[in-house]
């Protein structure tokens, strides 16, 4: 039998200090902030996970789109809801490193990334940008990508100034799914 809903908020013993605060918990974010999927080095054999996408059926790998150079990949840890990346499948780990081809298509991948992002969710503007090295905040800086990430009109609110949270409000494999029915023919 379900247990009745109450209006008074649950006290948990050993949680902290009780200041009245409800909590929202986020321990999937634990396995990014301990490294979890992070390689070991800079080489492609060194357990890049984005070596090893290329290789899983989309849903496993949550590949929205795949071109001859490049895929685009939801992010394991997005930033916001739809946070896309354009990742070459060669294991290259700067800009400069890319082939005309490689170019064109990362670049025709994120505007068709931005047209279906648009289509699925409404998406008012984006962050778009490279990390390049470890200094700049690429969290896998032997192997380019590109992320995409999708902002909405006041979609900054008190849960990630505050709280340092941001909420995600659909399943990574249903935001794939969704993507990839938007995603434009190329």
């Amino acid at each position: 039998m379900l247990a009745a809903m109450t209006t008074e908020p649950e006290r948990q013993n050993g949680v902290g200090t009780h200041d009245g605060f409800q909590r929202l918990w986020t321990p999937h974010r634990m396995a990014y902030i301990q490294g979890e999927n992070k390689p070991t080095g800079p080489e492609a054999g060194d357990g890049c996970p984005f070596c090893g996408i290329p290789e899983m059926t989309d849903q496993d790998g949550l590949v929205v789109a795949r071109g001859k150079h490049v895929f685009a990949v939801l992010n394991l840890y997005p930033y916001n809801g739809g946070h896309t990346m354009i990742v070459p499948y060669r294991h290259v780990a700067d800009y400069t490193e890319l082939d005309g081809p490689e170019t064109a298509e990362l670049a025709d991948l994120t505007k068709r990334a931005m047209v279906a992002l648009r289509k699925a969710s409404g998406a008012h503007g984006f962050n778009i940008g490279l990390n390049q090295g470890s200094a700049a905040g690429a969290g896998i800086a032997a192997h380019l990508h590109q992320h995409i990430v999708p902002r909405w009109g006041g979609d900054t609110n008190f849960m990630p100034v505050v709280g340092h949270t941001k909420v995600l409000p659909q399943l990574l494999a249903d935001t794939r799914q969704m993507l990839a029915d938007a995603w434009p023919e190329g």
